[in-house]
């Protein structure tokens, strides 16, 4: 693209910017965020478990919050049904048809926590308190052979849990990604 492109394509960039700003406060439409969902929303879990808040869950709980929050998209058994299974497909990632679930590619447990707490249910995200969180990846592990069925899951057994394809990941060593 000519110099002369670049520059009129960053020009109406930013007028169009300033003219969504100025929409925005004549419409009233969206709002600075409160401290209180900043704070929902704004921590990071850690691979090594940094992050993650206080609250517990056992297998057979997560079982329960399981068939009632997850089971009408995951299916009874986390087979798949209107959405993605969640157990199965070890060893599939270099495959003709890989199956991307919880043993097979999640590298880190915490990262798993991270995400149901973030984004499920998907109907309703933020729904499932943090120990009913535990307590569904709990589940979710044990169905898939990660951990057993009298396993309890924390903020310090969490970080603890060996994923069967945590070494299959190369770890981004890039300086500016420190």
């Amino acid at each position: 693209m000519p110099k002369r492109s670049w520059l009129s394509a960053f020009a109406l960039l930013i007028v169009s910017g300033a003219a969504f700003a100025a929409d925005s406060e004549r419409t009233g439409l969206g709002s600075e965020p409160t401290a209180e969902e900043l704070g929902a929303a704004g921590y990071t879990v850690f691979p090594d478990g940094k992050g993650l808040p206080a609250g517990s869950g056992t297998v057979s709980e997560g079982k329960a919050v399981y068939q009632q929050s997850c089971a009408a998209c995951h299916g009874r058994n986390a087979e798949g049904d209107e959405a993605a299974a969640l157990v199965g497909g070890r060893d599939s990632l270099t495959s003709e048809r890989p199956r991307k679930t919880v043993e097979s590619y999640w590298p880190y447990a915490t990262t798993l926590w991270d995400y149901i707490r973030r984004s499920m249910p998907y109907e309703s995200p933020g729904l499932l308190t943090d120990s009913e969180i535990y307590a569904v990846v709990a589940h979710l592990l044990h169905l898939g052979g990660v951990v057993g069925e009298d396993a309890v899951l924390d903020e310090e057994t969490l970080s603890k849990v060996e994923m069967p394809n945590r070494d299959g990941f190369v770890p981004d060593d890039r300086p500016d990604t420190d």
